[in-house]
């Protein structure tokens, strides 16, 4: 809620032009450590809404299910959700993605002594390797939430809700909250959802190396990289905003062209290259959807996308 209307105001506010503004965002997070380890840092494509399921105590749950949380309108939890908000799955540019992870790993990433022997109990290689600047997708949700199943379960959401393209690897909670109130900027032709960058660094594993310790891992365990993990946003980020400012002229002033879909649930921002994600056109008939009106001198949005309730 913070973060949607703290970017809406933004937008709003007739003291900025921002329709040439590069947003960068990020943050620490929890890492899934068959993706990536503590200290590390990711780039996004995906932004994951994985809380707005069913949920369900898994003490009264059917034998069948793998965790308490489902897709709504379904019964299972490798469904896709039938009841669309919008929210679920936003894209990014890749080839910004792209264009920025070669600036970022040119940085000499921070770890510590006590990060280095923490992540040597895990037995997956990611989780063992040294710190790196990755590509994977941010699962986004309210609850913080530790354990192997819980994990397990979101990945398998972030998988089966970007028509198996996404990867998870960093928890968030504020990211798809941020990615709406940048679309409607977009839609409000306030701001260039094109160029956005979506980046976390790596605080925490979110499960632990041994069974039955889901609350140690979330709670007491002394992972050593939470200052190594705020000391690699400026780290990575800083070569990040000096690759963007020198290739200002040459590169970044008129735009990195999307060669993806990039965008809503929705289509809402519209464009050549249509969703490559969500459940196909034929589910969108109907449906409807809140937004902003119109302003004055503002671009008309198309039947698909002015979607007011009804």
């Amino acid at each position: 809620i913070n973060a949607a209307t703290t970017i809406s105001a933004l937008w709003l506010s007739e003291q900025f032009d921002l329709t040439l503004t590069y947003f960068f965002i990020t943050g620490i997070a929890g890492v899934n450590p068959n993706v990536a380890t503590i200290s590390g840092v990711s780039f996004a494509r995906y932004a994951v809404q994985v809380g707005l399921q069913y949920e369900v105590d898994p003490r009264e749950l059917p034998a069948n299910f793998s965790s308490g949380y489902f897709p709504l309108g379904t019964s299972a939890s490798d469904a896709y959700p039938v009841n669309i908000y919008g929210t679920e799955v936003f894209e990014l540019n890749d080839a910004l993605r792209k264009e920025v992870v070669q600036y970022a790993k040119t940085a000499m990433l921070n770890d510590s002594d006590a990060a280095v022997a923490y992540r040597a109990n895990y037995p997956q290689e990611a989780a063992r390797s040294p710190p790196s600047v990755i590509e994977c997708d941010v699962a986004t949700a309210d609850a913080w939430f530790s354990g192997k199943i819980l994990s397990d379960a979101f990945s398998n959401t972030t998988r089966t809700w970007t028509n198996g393209t996404g990867i998870y690897c960093a928890t968030a909670q504020e990211d798809n909250a941020t990615l709406e109130a940048l679309v409607r900027g977009a839609i409000a032709s306030k701001v260039d959802y094109s160029r956005v960058i979506l980046m976390r660094t790596f605080s925490d594993f979110d499960q632990p190396y041994a069974a039955d310790q889901a609350l140690f891992n979330l709670r007491y365990a002394d992972q050593g990289a939470l200052f190594p993990s705020i000391t690699n946003i400026y780290l990575a980020g800083i070569k990040v905003v000096q690759g963007i400012l020198s290739r200002w002229d040459s590169k970044f002033k008129n735009g990195i062209k999307p060669t993806n879909y990039i965008g809503d649930m929705f289509g809402s921002l519209g464009g050549n290259i249509k969703p490559d994600f969500g459940p196909g056109e034929a589910v969108y008939t109907g449906f409807r959807r809140r937004n902003i009106p119109p302003s004055p001198g503002q671009r008309v949005p198309t039947a698909r996308t002015s979607m007011t309730d009804k």
